[in-house]
């Protein structure tokens, strides 16, 4: 059994929600080792970054893509437990699942089409979201799979930084992003992003990409969470995951979470929006000031007692069910051995709607020389008695 194990693995069946299964080990968390991280990828070091608060909370934060790899904080016996999914090596990050814990830009989300119109210029971007034909992510190198330049900046605080250059996955202006990762004694995680556009008009949004298992065994299913959202209206969204220009209302449908209820209790119902996902990937319009930083989201799990709050100056949040992870080797082999299937983790993505440059009535992503887009996307955790 390697040493890196804080307490040792055992592999265990859990039932979720509507009968589906997943493996998870016993409770423990892996002791990540920095040696595992160091490489040199695109000519640039990356390496493996840890801060902390004053509390016992620690997070370990890779500058490949900017993913974060582990998040410890504890539980309602004050149990630390690693409430992120992620991998133990560098090599296993980049076989992994794609998105997985980074800061994604320049683009996040989905572009219908791959293509946007801007000042009467059409722009065609690749296409990298098979079988469906959007643009993902910022593309098929966008961030996520980008070395960022790194630097610690205090025991509690880390900056990752990337300049997007003019015609990168086709997108046109150069984009310098900082983002500052931090920690502090309320155990929240911060991001503080700013983006400029250094020679023309470009476009630009952001989120990050953390899949949560509040439980603290990553394997387990996340389907008897208990998930709100602080959103009356749900973007309706086509068979290509992208939004039509409809804000649908919630009430009466399986989207329906400004009371907490279990993420799995309707995630099976007979509901278009749901077979499209299959499940939850759906972005809701917050209640609250455009701008504004507010709450989004909130989740609890059940059994350990661990809650989540998610605030953002962003207009909108993508909540994701977890629907493609699918238990496969290496590509779903995490940290200790656990296999990530199916609902396995979820995700809680700050941001712009999806396919914003094709609506003009959604909140602009355009960003201008001299005019910085600035954010924030704080992740409080804590415990319920």
């Amino acid at each position: 059994m390697s040493k890196a194990i804080v307490v040792g693995f055992a592999c265990a069946t859990l039932l979720g929600w509507n009968g589906l299964a997943a493996q998870a080990p016993a409770a423990g968390y892996v002791d990540l080792q920095r040696e595992n991280f160091q490489k040199v990828v695109d000519d640039k070091q990356v390496d493996l970054y840890t801060i902390r608060n004053k509390k016992g909370m620690v997070v370990r934060i890779t500058n490949y893509g900017a993913k974060v790899e582990q998040v410890l904080v504890p539980d309602r016996a004050g149990k630390l437990g690693d409430v992120v999914l992620g991998y133990d090596t560098l090599d296993g990050v980049m076989g992994g699942q794609a998105s997985m814990g980074a800061f994604i830009g320049r683009y996040a989300n989905r572009i219908g089409g791959g293509k946007f119109t801007m000042d009467g210029v059409d722009y065609q971007l690749a296409i990298n979201d098979a079988p469906r034909p959007n643009t993902l992510h910022g593309g098929k190198k966008g961030s996520r799979f980008c070395v960022f330049d790194a630097r610690q900046v205090s025991d509690s605080s880390v900056e990752m930084g990337y300049v997007f250059k003019d015609g990168e996955e086709g997108f046109p202006g150069t984009l310098d992003l900082k983002v500052l990762i931090s920690v502090n004694d309320k155990n929240e995680l911060v991001y503080d992003y700013t983006a400029k556009a250094l020679d023309r008009k470009t476009l630009g949004s952001f989120t990050t990409h953390l899949f949560f298992n509040l439980s603290g065994q990553g394997g387990s299913s996340i389907l008897d969470h208990l998930i709100t959202i602080n959103g009356d209206k749900v973007l309706e969204a086509d068979q290509n995951l992208c939004p039509t220009g409809v804000m649908r209302d919630v009430t009466g449908t399986p989207m329906d979470f400004r009371k907490a209820k279990p993420f799995g209790q309707d995630i099976l119902a007979d509901y278009d929006l749901l077979k499209a996902g299959p499940g939850y990937d759906h972005a809701w319009a917050i209640l609250k000031k455009p701008g504004k930083f507010g709450l989004m989201t909130k989740a609890m799990d059940p059994k350990s007692g661990r809650t989540l709050e998610v605030y953002s100056t962003e207009p909108g949040i993508q909540v994701y069910s977890g629907n493609f992870l699918e238990g496969k080797t290496p590509r779903d082999l995490g940290k200790g051995g656990a296999l990530y299937g199916l609902r396995s983790g979820f995700c809680m993505e700050p941001g712009h709607y999806p396919d914003s440059p094709n609506h003009p009535a959604f909140p602009s992503t355009v960003i201008v020389p001299g005019k910085p887009y600035s954010g924030k996307i704080v992740y409080r955790f804590g415990v319920q008695l």
